[in-house]
């Protein structure tokens, strides 16, 4: 397919690499960050408006709502250059409502449209292994199902548009609570005495093993705060969430909690750190490290 792939950050690159590696013909939008490999890649369209004229399927991988919105409806923006029958896909991560009112925007101009935002981070975008929640039609769906195959192994269609995000903010807050329970007993263990590292080797053994245990407690431990997923990224996906529970009368008092916490790493200078820097604040709590810096 055509393709009109719009946002190469941390995970956007790798993930419109493997659909060129597919087969697929990619398009980007001229930006200063282009590298001369992109360039090479892919072809490069002067604005978003160009890029969609020229495509079947739009894809879109930006940071917020706000982006995609400017993305597509913005002076020379997606919107504009669409045909009737272009699939536009947002791969990002944004608010379930404003999904549902874009999708109706983009209907009106004769295009189907899908959320698929991802998880699995910048390890998965490499791999080609993330994890893709889907809203939207069935019809919709099977026609981006080889899409999303070059660039995720577990893709599910969730529902209707906007349940791709909702099941996205549903993610965002069980790994934003696990984080906090790992950062929570690390820092507890490593407090009374107990080594960090045999402690995390211990517990993967049992039922309280997971990936969050195995990656971001080895981070924790390791003082690896590089980000595969920064903390201001989390925060905004646990915005969504704590909007998304207020419209709904849903309580969601330790996503609130864990949130505080987030801030108060983001406040301490902490904002770029990956999301396992979360740990910082309970250090800070407890005037105790789990481990010393590197």
């Amino acid at each position: 397919m055509k393709i009109a792939f719009i946002g190469l950050g941390i995970m956007g690159r790798p993930m419109a690499g493997h659909l060129k590696t597919a087969g697929h013909d990619i398009t980007v939008v001229e930006r200063r960050s282009l590298t001369a490999e992109d360039r090479a890649n892919f072809s490069v369209a002067p604005d978003a408006k160009a890029a969609a004229a020229a495509a079947e399927a739009v894809i879109l991988m930006v940071p917020d709502t706000p982006d995609v919105e400017a993305v597509l409806f913005g002076a020379g923006g997606v919107a504009e250059g669409l045909k009737p029958g272009t699939l536009v896909i947002d791969m990002s991560s944004i608010s379930p409502t404003a999904t549902k009112a874009f999708a109706e925007r983009i209907a009106a101009k004769g295009c189907d449209y899908l959320d698929g935002p991802v998880s699995g981070g910048e390890v998965g975008a490499k791999q080609a292994t993330l994890t893709i929640m889907v809203g939207g039609s069935e019809a919709a769906f099977a026609k981006a199902k080889l899409l999303f195959e070059a660039m995720g192994k577990n893709i599910t269609l969730v529902g209707p548009v906007g349940a791709g995000q909702t099941c996205k903010v549903a993610n965002q807050i069980i790994v934003a609570l696990t984080i906090e329970a790992v950062a929570e007993a690390l820092t507890f263990a490593s407090k009374a005495g107990a080594d960090p590292a045999k402690v995390r080797q211990a517990l993967m053994g049992g039922l309280a093993t997971s990936r969050i245990l195995e990656l971001h407690g080895e981070r924790m431990i390791k003082r690896t705060f590089n980000p595969g997923f920064r903390i201001r990224l989390h925060q905004k996906d646990l915005n969504l969430a704590l909007q998304a529970g207020r419209d709904l009368g849903v309580a969601l008092p330790n996503t609130a909690s864990t949130q505080q916490l987030f801030a108060a790493v983001a406040a301490a200078g902490g904002a770029e750190l990956d999301h396992s820097g979360l740990v910082k604040a309970l250090e800070t709590l407890a005037a105790h490290k789990v481990a010393e810096d590197a």
